[in-house]
This record gives structure tokens, sequence and C-alpha cells, in this order.
């Protein structure tokens, strides 16, 4: 979308609109390599490439942030070489975000995606530690078939994933496990190595059937449809604090 010159100056901090219209009017100001002096020119922010007193002027990038309900069958990632289904095709095109953490082809639920890289580090950096929420669903390997009660089966994997399975990156713990069902579980880890619960459940003798992230930090997925996006606030997913 095109905007007058003297606006787009004062929108990216170089002057009022007022003042930008004078450094103009003086051949301060040049449009793709041309010095522009006349008013009323229009520039297109998205092509256009403007310069004040030879430095480049863009426009101040507005932080977008959204949630989506990520399903089965799409890569957590902006492009795939092989052309495969992404998360970003579930998005309007012209949003110009990436998804923060991983949430792998076979899961599904909550996914955040932003422009904001300063988001990014802070949900990714391990020493921030923001939890995750999940709802899984095991079987037992086929080479351990389940035998006896049901319910003392999975509380045994439940207190196994409480105080700790070893995986390559080291003894790792959950944070929180809460049956729901004799095969069905909520768990919360602050962790956010690859296929983590996966390999947790694998290493304990289960497959994972179903993963369903239900919470990052303190967005929770609520009623979301499967699928569906909503544009939510900075302040909806992490603590003012932070």
């Amino acid at each position: 979308m095109q905007i007058r010159l003297q606006k787009f100056l004062a929108d990216s901090g170089v002057a009022s609109r007022r003042a930008s219209e004078k450094l103009i009017s003086m051949g301060k100001v040049k449009v793709n390599n041309k010095i522009v002096a006349q008013l009323g020119i229009k520039v297109d922010p998205e092509k256009d490439i403007v310069h004040y007193n030879n430095k480049p002027v863009k426009l101040p990038v507005k932080p977008v942030y959204l949630m989506l309900n990520k399903p089965k069958g799409y890569l957590t990632t902006v492009k795939d070489p092989q052309n495969r289904k992404t998360v970003m095709s579930l998005l309007p095109k012209n949003l110009k975000v990436h998804p923060i953490g991983r949430l792998d082809k076979d899961s599904e639920g909550l996914l955040i995606l932003t422009n904001d890289g300063g988001l990014t580090q802070q949900l990714t950096h391990p020493k921030f530690e923001h939890q995750k929420e999940y709802v899984v669903k095991v079987r037992p390997k086929a080479d351990q078939p389940l035998a006896g009660n049901k319910f003392n089966k999975l509380d045994k994997l439940i207190s196994l994933l409480k105080s700790g399975v070893k995986l390559e990156e080291g003894i790792v713990r959950a944070d929180q496990v809460n049956r729901i069902t004799n095969r069905q579980f909520r768990i919360t880890i602050h962790q956010g190595w690859k296929r983590q619960i996966r390999r947790m459940c694998e290493a304990l003798g289960y497959d994972v059937v179903s993963l369903k992230r239900i919470r990052v930090g303190k967005l929770k997925l609520g009623s979301l449809a499967n699928g569906e996006h909503r544009f939510i606030k900075k302040e909806d997913i992490i603590a003012d604090n932070h």
C-alpha cells in the first residue's frame, strides 16, 4: 500500500510530518537512489527504498502475536523444501511470522507464531524455563503387552516420568503428571528437547498414540477449533515481569 513520503518519514521516526516536508523540499531524501524534492510523492514501504542523509529509512515492524491450534499432518516450519504441508498454509498469506518452538508433524495443539524475535528467544532459551502442558495418550509397545491392572501400570509410568528418564541429552523429569484415564495423562515440562515426551515414553516401554499441547506459559489453547488461529497480545503469553 502506498503512502505519502512525508508520512512514511514521520512514521519511521525521522521527523514530524511538517519537518519531513521541509527535508524533502531541501533534497535530503532519496527514493530508489533518486533525490525527491517535490511534495506529494507516494512510496510503497514494501517495495521502495528510502534514504535520508544517505541512511536507509524503514518503518518500524509492528509486533504480531497469534495462537494456532495445529492439526496433525502439518510441519512446524515456514517453508519445506519438499513442499509438504506447513502451518503457514493455515494462516493469511500476508502474515510474516514464524513459529516459536517445536510441535512435530504427528502432534497437535497450541502453537504460537510471531515476528517478535525477542519473545522467541524468551520462550525457547533454556534459562527461561517456560512450562508447556500436553495431553498424551499411550499404549504399551508390542513387545511389552499390558498385563494386570491397567491403572496400576499407568501409575508406574507416571511415577517414572516424574522421577526421571534417561535420554541422550541427560536425565529429564516431568514437572507434573496427572492421569486422565488408563491410557491418557496430562504432562507438564519446561525443556524443549526434540520429540521429548515421545522419547520419554518410548524409553519406558510405551508408544505415544496422540499428543496435544494445551498450554505454553500462561497461554491456554482453550476452545480454539482445530486448524483455527486467533490474534493475541504478548501479555497473554508471558508475565509482565519477563
